[in-house]
């Protein structure tokens, strides 16, 4: 089995919290895994509110609008099915999984003003050597489609010389491939177990895997349909949380 949860970070913090009373110091802990278990809690409702909008959206393009129908929606499905046939009947690409895998994590790295000494990647698995570590960077590349964005950098950067209009529907369709590429990985990697998860609380990790790749989802609904606009997604997450707050006040009886 090969995994990439060998990840060598030199960590440098320190926590304190002290108290005094009277004449006495009080040393104040609370252990930061409780904390994070805690805000997970509270990321259910915008996790049901996002999920929510999206099918909200998407149905609604889809039996009204037949987005279904249209060349961008057939040509990323396209991509993801190739990828799924891929996946499921060929030899998995594991190297090129760690090789973006242990990449993600040195962008975020530099993301968070950090600095990368050591980088390896092999077909056992890999690791990078830092000194910073946070729950993004660890949980990076469960949510952040390394190949998709390099991608589109690329067909951005040529556009800036060259027409590319006309490869539009293959762009669509390497999208397509690669994020399914990164939805398949995610899932064998997270279901294999991995210590990312365990490092940070696996429910919290969990809750902001969820949520960042159904944000990653929900804009590229928005960027391919031309019905569903960041206007219409927002009113949409706007009336999920009305009707989650009114729920709420229902089961509280606060409000007939």
């Amino acid at each position: 089995m090969v995994t990439t949860n060998r990840k060598r970070r030199k960590l440098r913090s320190a926590r304190s919290a002290t108290e005094k009373v009277g004449e006495l110091d009080r040393e104040i802990a609370v252990p930061v895994r409780w904390l994070k278990q805690l805000i997970a809690v509270f990321l259910i409702p915008p996790a049901w509110i996002l999920t929510r909008a999206f099918f909200s959206c998407f149905s609604q393009a889809t039996v009204n609008h037949a987005f279904w129908a249209s060349e961008e929606f057939w040509f990323f499905a396209l991509g993801a099915i190739l990828w799924l046939i891929t996946f499921f009947g060929l030899p998995k690409p594991v190297l090129m999984y760690v090789f973006g895998h242990e990449l993600t994590h040195v962008l975020w790295v530099w993301i968070m003003g950090g600095r990368v000494t050591r980088f390896r990647v092999g077909s056992e698995g890999g690791h990078i050597v830092t000194d910073r570590n946070n729950f993004w960077i660890s949980l990076a590349p469960y949510f952040f489609p390394i190949y998709s964005l390099i991608i589109l950098a690329f067909y951005g950067g040529i556009s800036v010389f060259w027409d590319l209009s006309p490869f539009h529907r293959w762009l669509l369709g390497l999208i397509g491939f690669t994020w399914m590429f990164h939805v398949t990985f995610t899932v064998w990697m997270l279901w294999n177990g991995q210590t990312d998860l365990v490092e940070h609380g696996t429910f919290f990790s969990m809750m902001v895997i969820y949520l960042m790749n159904f944000l990653g989802l929900s804009l590229m609904l928005i960027l391919a349909s031309r019905d569903v606009t960041f206007y219409s997604f927002g009113a949409e997450l706007l009336q999920g949380a009305m009707d989650f707050s009114d729920a709420v006040l229902h089961l509280l009886r606060v409000k007939s």
